[in-house]
This record gives C-alpha cells, sequence and structure tokens, in this order.
C-alpha cells in the first residue's frame, strides 16, 4: 500500500501522537503532557505519513527564536516529534519528511532548523551538527564544599508556590537568554512548560518546588526542583533534584547553590541539564566528586548559509571564504565569503578561492561558537586550504560562554 505525507490536521492528532509514542516505547504520556503538547501544536508545521487511516510516521516544527553569538534572537524552526513506525522502517519515510520539512522552513524565510536527538547518529545525513553541549552532575553534598562569593549573604531567599511567582520568574529568563547562545525566547503558550509536573515523572519525588532570590525586594534569581527522600540504615540520603536555576549574578547564583546543598535530609543534589562552563563547576570544593557527564544537546542545521552566517556576530574580525558542502539542500552548495566582526556580518556567494571546506553539518555544529572549527580541522573534518584561515576562523566563530539548550521541545 502506498504511503502520504500530509499536513496534521486537528482531528488526526490523537492517532499521529500515538504513533509517536508507540515508536519511543509505547509508554502513554500523563494527561497534562499531552494537552500541553496539543495545545502548543503548530497544525501547518506538523506532518505525518499515513498508509490509508494509519499514521506510520510523523515530523513536526515549532516557530523559535534562537540566541546566536552577539545576543541577537534569529527566527528557527524546532524540530520535534519524529519517528516512524517499526513496521515501516527503511522505506525512505523518514528522508521524505525531512525533506518536505526542509523546503518548508526554507519557504518561510527561516534560516535555522535545530532539534534535539533522540539517537545523535540519525541526523547527520540531513545536514544537522552537534551544536551544543549539556553537563550533569550528581553532586555529593556531605562531602562537596561551596566557596562563595562577596555579597552571598545579602541575598534573600524565600519558598514560593511555582504558579503564584511563574511570571516574574519568566520575566527573568527572557532577561538571560541573550547573554547565551542556544537558549530559546519563549513564545507565548511556553510558559507552561516550566510548571510541568505529572506524578507519573516524580519517581517518588515530591511536587515542583520553587525558591527565589531577591536583593532590596527585586528579584535576582530562581530554582525549581523537587526532593526525593530516600533513607538507608544510616540514616537520611535523599536527593534535590534540580530542574532549573537562573540568577542574575554571582551573589545570587551562588545563594541559590548553598540553599539546595542544604536542604535537610538530603546528600545529593542533582542537575540534569547544565551549560558545560556553569559557575557552580568554580564554587565546589571538589570537582571529582560532581558526578559529572557531558553530552550532545542541540543539533543545528543552516539552512540557508547566506543569512544564517549574516545572523551572528563574530568575536574578531573574520574575512575569508567557505566552500560549504550539502548534498541534502544544495541551494547552501558552493563558495560564500564571510565578512565579519563583534558589530555583524556579510555573507555573499563567490567564485574567490575557498580558505576553508567542510559540510553544512560541520558548519552547523560551529555556528553557536561552542565547538571549534580547530577540533573539527583535527578530526579531518574542516580542511584548510589557505595557511592561517584556520587560525583566523576559530576565535571568530568563538563565544566567550559556552552555548547551552535549557530545555527540550
Amino acid at each position: 500500500m502506498t504511503t502520504e505525507l500530509r499536513e496534521l490536521r486537528q482531528e488526526d492528532w490523537d492517532e499521529y501522537y500515538g504513533t509517536l509514542e508507540l515508536a519511543f516505547g509505547g509508554v502513554a504520556e500523563a494527561k497534562e503532557e499531552h494537552e500541553l503538547w496539543n495545545a502548543l501544536t503548530e497544525f501547518d508545521r506538523f506532518f505525518g505519513t499515513w498508509e490509508g487511516e494509519t499514521c506510520v510516521g510523523t515530523t513536526g516544527a515549532f516557530s523559535f527564536r534562537l540566541s546566536v553569538p552577539g545576543g541577537s534572537l534569529v527566527d528557527a524552526a524546532g524540530v520535534t516529534m519524529v519517528s516512524v513506525a517499526a513496521t515501516h522502517r527503511r522505506r525512505g519515510i523518514l528522508t521524505s519528511m525531512m525533506r518536505r520539512q526542509l523546503d518548508d522552513v526554507r519557504a518561510k524565510g527561516e534560516c535555522l532548523a535545530v532539534l534535539t536527538a533522540s539517537e545523535p547518529a540519525i541526523y547527520g545525513r540531513f545536514g544537522y551538527g552537534a551544536a551544543t553541549l549539556q553537563m550533569k552532575a550528581e553532586i555529593d553534598t556531605a562531602r562537596v564544599r561551596l566557596s562563595l562569593p562577596a555579597g552571598t549573604d545579602d541575598v534573600r531567599l524565600r519558598y514560593a508556590k511555582p504558579a503564584d511567582v511563574h511570571a516574574a520568574c519568566e520575566a527573568l529568563y527572557a532577561r538571560r537568554v541573550s547573554e547565551r547562545p542556544g537558549m530559546l525566547a519563549r513564545q507565548p503558550g511556553w510558559e507552561r512548560l516550566g510548571l510541568l509536573d505529572p506524578e507519573s515523572e516524580r519517581h517518588g519525588a515530591s511536587p515542583l518546588q520553587c525558591v527565589l532570590a531577591e536583593r532590596d525586594g527585586e528579584l535576582v534569581g530562581y530554582a525549581r526542583f523537587h526532593v526525593k527522600p530516600e533513607w538507608d540504615a544510616a540514616g537520611p540520603k535523599g536527593t534535590v533534584k534540580l530542574r532549573d536555576l537562573e540568577a542574575l549574578d554571582p551573589a545570587a547564583n551562588a545563594a541559590l547553590w548553598q540553599f539546595l546543598f542544604g536542604i535537610d535530609l538530603t546528600s545529593t543534589v542533582e542537575a540534569r541539564s547544565r551549560p558545560v562552563d556553569d559557575a557552580v563547576l568554580h564554587l565546589v570544593s571538589d570537582v571529582r566528586r560532581c558526578g559529572l557527564q557531558v553530552k550532545d544537546s542541540l543539533h543545528v542545521r543552516l539552512v540557508d548559509v547566506g543569512a544564517a552566517l549574516e545572523a551572528r556576530a563574530y568575536r574578531t574580525p573574520v574575512n575569508l571564504v567557505l566552500e560549504v558542502d550539502d548534498a541534502f539542500c544544495p541551494w547552501n552548495t558552493g563558495r560564500w565569503r564571510l565578512k565579519g566582526d563583534v558589530k555583524g556580518a556579510t555573507c555573499e556567494r563567490t567564485e574567490d578561492d575557498a580558505d576553508l571546506a567542510l559540510s553544512v553539518r560541520d558548519l552547523g555544529s560551529a555556528y553557536l561558537g561552542g565547538i571549534s572549527l580547530t577540533s573539527l580541522a583535527a578530526a579531518g573534518r574542516v580542511r584548510e586550504l589557505r595557511p592561517g584561515a584556520l587560525a583566523e576562523a576559530t576565535p571568530a566563530f568563538g563565544s566567550d560562554v559556552a552555548p547551552w539548550l535549557p530545555h527540550g521541545f
């Protein structure tokens, strides 16, 4: 039987989402999760592959604003809910959905597509490169101490119901977005994600808790977390499960970490997604007892190479020609002259000799400044065609802070 790729209709959403859940193991999500994702779905950006009345493939995109080096917010398609039924693998369904989706992104004038990958090996062939890393920490707070900066004691902490202070926390988060590449400016409706708290996802932990950091009556930070009690023969050994933490200055940041370290009846703080340059690494007395793990997070795809490279700033002056290979979106293939600095950039097609050659996938990895072109060159993924070009390009593409995606989609 033939298949049909078509735009998602509201009345087909349950069938579509059931296909996605089955592809990810068949465990149904909580009702409140279903309701949120249904409410956030942009039906003209979601596509399903159907065999008769049965959905056998899913993909979609959210309309995002992504922070890039220099602090600008760039329109980007947040690719999500990608699946193919196990009964229909290796029939070209995924490729056809990726083709339709990237054509649609281009038609909408978005120069970037981004995603988080269930399996990193899948999306490289479609031009996506891993551009940000996330750090997981399991800190032994019974043995690790904090070195606190001046002013920490001036920060007042207080509990608050997450829903009651959510607007204030969202406003603080919004102030932080342009400071770090890879962060998402949350569009209307996405503020609900911070309050999503299904009991099925707590695994024995408490409902979501929130503590505010204030100075002179002004909000300067917040932490949202769960506490999972646990005991053994020696006594309590509970875990603080940090969901998110944002602070406007070092003292507020340290005060929140100090609070988390000191919660009664706990001996571990578990943070699942933090930037790899998180300041807490320089507050702790023993980083070896922090159980650090790092993995890929946001994958970036340049849909329009010229527009994407013009959308960001460059840490040092750069003037070079990039030879880009893009088999899946051939309109990007060719030579591009990039001129830029901290104030902005231009990027136009050229017939001049190339200085560096790389794939659009590797350009995506380097785009947010977290993966260096030099390291990619050491792996044979970037070729230096003019001596000195790599030394010019690497610092220009870099970022003073590590790019980071604060939450999934």
